[in-house]
């Protein structure tokens, strides 16, 4: 084999990254470029669809430069995403015509309230909840801003607009404008897509009055999506899957009963739950994780909309840390037995609330209180939420669980992931590399091109970093989630 190596595009939400993957697993270099966000109301997150892409060109320029490797050196490309976050834009010139709205956005909250009454019967088609989160409530507020705003005519709307998920708009630049694609994953996250039968479903695309031709034509996760002809170059883009169900595969969890929790912006809980389709009682969503040809899975999520972020947000908005990394040792300094509790809400609740209307609280401050106390409160947010998505997951699953397969870069933090242990009274696993979105992307590609030959191949390439075991009572852990549950149970009575 004269190639070398994968090329893993990870495009986030705060942040683009290159990341190039030798035979081993091994991470080679890695570049990244943050994304400006743009919030022009309250509640509205978008980006410049342009920025996004540039963001992508220079880390891969820049990671080439780094390892002194070319595109002769590529044996192929995968991309993995942030889901749900949308782009229209004109087919021929390749336009945007609107901003891409992120997928935290609450900006298309009212349209979802028309079709309220319709939610049990989107539910059974597509495992999801009625919610501005996903696809196609914000592909319906691009339609109406560029028909009622823009005044475009309709002609033009139904024959030259493009409407995707944002690895739809990469594989679209990447191929010179010749291919407009997605993958089974990112489409069943649209709230367009059938999961049962593995296509658009009619009657979804008729109640939102979204045309057929205006979608990506859906592939199986591992397949030929196009050439990077951008490039000049003819690398075979070979994967294509969402973030959080790279991170799954990255974790080689192919079996029923795997899962894992991803630490980033958000925090993403992914059970693997086989071929069988389950749908949760308890605010959880069923979406597909992968297709390999014949070989696929269907997956139970979590979602929380604020994790990491959290961090962020003492750091840039409280100012009380310089740094992320500062948080693990301000935690550790707090010794007094004051529990004051933080509910970062700051965009509505997620898994398993499902309430956008509920805005972020601190609890149980008294004059004592620090910002010690804060940060410490945040980092624990953070696991609280993680184990009321589990609780629910371990009820509506039925499926037996004893390892929790962490990621992200919040799951650096050590003070966390034993909080986190000791709040489920389960293993937490840490892998070595902690770029599993990048890793699951290049797993995938590298099984399509050839590159691996096995799923039994890539599972022995993970390296276990740390281990966490729980370490707290019974007594004292039930106490401290007791508090939780109160505090989340204020925060929504408040917000009514």
């Amino acid at each position: 084999m004269n190639k070398k190596y994968i090329l893993s595009i990870d495009q986030g939400t705060t942040s683009s990254r290159a990341i190039l993957i030798d035979k081993f697993g091994q991470i080679i270099e890695k570049s990244s470029r943050e994304i400006n966000l743009i919030t022009p109301k309250s509640g509205w997150i978008e980006a410049d669809p342009i920025e996004i892409w540039l963001s992508v060109v220079e880390c891969i320029n820049q990671v080439l430069i780094k390892s002194n490797t070319t595109f002769n050196d590529i044996d192929c490309i995968g991309i993995t995403n942030q889901r749900e976050s949308v782009v229209a834009f004109d087919k021929f010139t390749g336009e945007p015509l609107y901003n891409c709205i992120i997928w935290q956005s609450r900006q298309s909250h009212e349209i979802c309230e028309r079709f309220l009454d319709k939610e049990e019967f989107i539910f059974k088609k597509t495992g999801l909840k009625i919610n501005p989160y996903f696809s196609a409530s914000k592909m319906i507020f691009i339609l109406e801003y560029l028909r009622n705003v823009k005044k475009l005519p309709e002609s033009y709307i139904q024959n030259n607009v493009y409407i995707g998920t944002i690895d739809s708009w990469l594989i679209y630049r990447f191929t010179n404008k010749k291919e407009f694609k997605t993958d089974v994953s990112n489409a069943s996250r649209t709230m367009l897509y059938n999961i049962n039968t593995f296509d658009y479903d009619d009657e979804l695309l008729n109640l939102f009055n979204i045309k057929r031709n205006m979608l990506p034509k859906v592939q199986d996760s591992c397949s030929l999506f196009g050439y990077s002809d951008f490039f000049n170059t003819k690398v075979k883009i070979t994967s294509v899957i969402g973030d959080q169900q790279a991170a799954l595969f990255g974790h080689a969890c192919f079996n029923k009963g795997d899962f894992k929790c991803t630490y980033g912006t958000g925090c993403f809980m992914l059970l693997n739950i086989g071929k069988n389709i389950v749908f949760s009682k308890k605010g959880l969503l069923t979406s597909i994780g992968w297709k390999i040809k014949d070989e696929y899975c269907y997956v139970l999520e979590g979602s929380i909309f604020v994790g990491g972020a959290v961090i962020k947000w003492l750091r840039d908005n409280l100012k009380v840390i310089e740094k992320a990394s500062e948080s693990e040792n301000l935690a550790n300094e707090i010794k007094d037995d004051q529990q004051v509790y933080f509910v970062p809400a700051f965009v509505g609740l997620g898994t398993p609330y499902w309430n956008d209307d509920v805005r972020g609280t601190i609890y149980n401050i008294s004059q004592n209180t620090t910002y010690k106390n804060i940060v410490k409160a945040g980092l624990e947010a953070i696991a609280y939420q993680v184990k009321d998505v589990f609780n629910v997951m371990h009820k509506d699953a039925k499926i037996k669980t004893n390892i929790l397969k962490a990621d992200g870069g919040a799951a650096e933090n050590n003070y966390l992931m034993q909080f986190q242990a000791d709040l489920l009274n389960m293993k937490v696993e840490v892998d070595n590399n902690l770029e599993m979105t990048s890793t699951g992307a290049a797993y995938l590609a590298g099984l399509y091109s050839g590159f691996f030959k096995s799923l039994d191949e890539v599972k022995k390439l993970n390296e276990i970093k740390k281990e966490y075991y729980c370490k707290m009572d019974e007594e004292k852990r039930e106490k401290l989630y007791d508090g939780w549950k109160k505090a989340i149970k204020n925060a929504i009575n408040y917000s009514k």
